[in-house]
């Protein structure tokens, strides 16, 4: 059932994608509870099967490029790696994770149905060889410093392992030292790269680098990249939602409030069929 919630997501083919939806990755930033994460798992399932949306469920196991040294990690990875095993059986959801080293690829795809590359590292080989060598999917966030076309690079480092499921994802550029601008060019261009491009609504609205060791955010602007990035006719949106951000334990300062992503999701449904013609 799981990998057949996954089948036709990996596959590019512009007829396909020119008549079904976006698909959506979504949860909290890290595992920071079992309860949590069903919580949100449960939640955004039933809006997605409403509305018709393919939904993954995404939380990092373990967070290791922190802003700070005081910064929150996650719960361990043995207890982060259980709660996402619990939403995979308990609710029968494909689940995303993301990996910092070349050796937790294969401890990670004893869960993981998505194995993610985070922006930061999209350049390094081992990493991307590791993940692709697991037969997972492999989601690779292209980097802030990184045009889209030298994204084919990463997509040959992974599929040189003989793995074609790859997803690219957009979550903005560095622009100064404080702030991210989207380019939705880069969606059209990493497309032609045969492989299915996500917009990172949430991350692409980080205000890094703060002097405080917290990373910042526009969070009141979610709704504006969204819909843009579907009428741009991005594949997929990745989305972090939380049900108190305020409370969460990393990145709550871009996330989008658990109860807002049912209306925010029937608006964006709405905007898909009318770029189609629908």
């Amino acid at each position: 059932m799981i990998q057949a919630a996954l089948e036709g997501l990996w596959n590019s083919d512009p007829e396909r994608n020119s008549r079904g939806n976006f698909f959506l990755v979504a949860g909290p930033c890290v595992t920071e509870s079992t309860e949590l994460c069903l919580e949100v798992a449960s939640r955004v399932k039933d809006v997605c099967e409403r509305l018709h949306i393919p939904y993954v469920f995404k939380a990092s196991y373990r967070k290791a490029n922190r802003s700070s040294l005081r910064s929150y990690t996650g719960p361990g990875d043995e207890a982060g790696l259980q709660s996402l095993s619990e939403v995979r059986r308990q609710l029968s959801l494909p689940v995303l994770t993301d990996i910092h080293e070349a050796d937790e690829a294969a401890l990670a795809a004893e869960v993981a149905d998505v194995i993610q590359i985070p922006a930061f590292l999209c350049r390094q080989t081992e990493l991307l060889q590791a993940a692709g060598a697991t037969g997972k999917g492999v989601n690779i966030k292209k980097g802030q410093f990184s045009s889209a076309g030298s994204m084919q690079f990463a997509i040959e480092k992974v599929s040189a392992t003989g793995n074609q499921k790859i997803w690219l994802t957009e979550r903005g550029n560095s622009f100064g030292y404080q702030d991210l601008v989207v380019d939705f060019r880069n969606i059209h261009d990493m497309q032609q790269l045969k492989v299915p491009v996500l917009m990172d609504v949430t991350h692409s609205l980080q205000i890094p680098n703060q002097s405080a060791g917290v990373t910042g955010g526009r969070p009141e602007l979610i709704p504006l990249i969204a819909k843009a990035s579907v009428a741009a006719g991005a594949d997929g949106l990745f989305i972090e939602t939380h049900p108190n951000p305020s409370k969460a334990l990393s990145d709550g300062a871009n996330m989008l409030p658990l109860h807002d992503l049912s209306q925010l999701l029937e608006v964006l449904v709405r905007i898909r069929r009318a770029a189609l013609g629908a």
